[in-house]
């Protein structure tokens, strides 16, 4: 089977030719590919040179490398990991292998901390916080879902309609295995500091932000009626309390003096009406959308060593 390893980078031209070495001797059949993203410390050549396939992408942020390496690399199972040298190489033969043996469409590395310094304490407790929100939204199959280490069956990405530009791509790729309910599995994987001199991309406040607001928007795509019908809920509910005690003193008296208020508690509930009859016809426009992925899901064959 053919096996690829992809490696989205944005200057580590520290790191990435023992992330590449470590793979290939890891996987000495698989092709590792290291996808340049407007590097300036000479990444790309680092990486070419320690045997990698080097393809640019000019698109600045993780989302555009990966929509460009899953559109330009065709084979039957895709690793991705980070060029940053904090994930475990010699895992990757074990997660490929529980991939074809599920067969899985998504096989996640829960990071294992080696080193203290592995995480930041804001990384960490955002990791928590957003992997536990997607759980009580989507589903609750999925663990650790900022990772940057995962295996991807050739049916999960060529079905997978990449949106996102940012790191909020890990929130996206999660959602979409679990919204067309594919095989996951997980295995745990050390994760170790960055070395000396390297720094992370990722930006604590600015990219957790950038996340909630695409889980939010997700929300919106994918369950229509349940986001628009919390709206319809809240102005309903908001137009009675406002509207109930204008009815009482109109049966009581005969009259009715609060007229604006009347009138905002009448516009509140045909707010409340169109947002619920928006969340039905999104509804059925999310259906058709998410069938029509499953579709192109089930036209890609399984792969599997059995």
């Amino acid at each position: 089977m053919r096996v690829a390893v992809l490696i989205p980078c944005f200057n580590e031209a520290q790191t990435i030719a023992s992330v590449v070495r470590n793979f290939k001797e890891a996987l000495p059949d698989a092709d590792v590919f290291v996808f340049d993203n407007n590097s300036s410390d000479g990444t790309a050549q680092v990486a070419e040179s320690a045997g990698a396939l080097v393809r640019r992408e000019y698109g600045q942020g993780k989302g555009h490398v990966v929509r460009r390496m899953f559109r330009d690399v065709d084979v039957d199972w895709y690793i991705m990991v980070d060029g940053d040298d904090t994930y475990d190489a010699s895992i990757a033969p074990r997660m490929l292998q529980l991939a074809m043996e599920g067969p899985c469409d998504l096989v996640n590395c829960v990071r294992r901390e080696t080193e203290d310094s592995a995480y930041r304490d804001g990384h960490r407790w955002g990791n928590r916080i957003l992997t536990g929100t997607v759980r009580m939204i989507f589903g609750d199959r999925v663990r650790d879902m900022l990772s940057g280490y995962k295996v991807f069956s050739r049916r999960f990405v060529k079905s997978f309609p990449v949106l996102a530009s940012g790191f909020d791509i890990e929130t996206e790729l999660t959602i979409h295995a679990l919204e067309l309910v594919m095989p996951v599995a997980h295995m745990d994987g050390d994760y170790k500091g960055r070395p000396p001199g390297s720094t992370s991309k990722l930006r604590t406040y600015r990219d957790g932000w950038r996340i909630l607001l695409l889980i939010s928007k997700m929300i919106r795509h994918e369950r229509p009626m349940a986001f628009f019908g919390v709206i319809a809920t809240a102005l309903a509910l908001l137009s009675l309390a406002l509207g109930i005690p204008v009815i009482l003193h109109y049966l009581d008296t005969g009259l009715v003096p609060r007229f604006p208020t009347a009138f905002l508690a009448l516009g509140l509930m045909v707010l409340a009406a169109l947002s619920l009859v928006t969340g039905t016809t999104l509804d059925t426009v999310t259906r058709g959308r998410r069938e029509l992925r499953m579709l192109v899901y089930l036209q890609h064959p399984v792969f599997t060593n059995r």
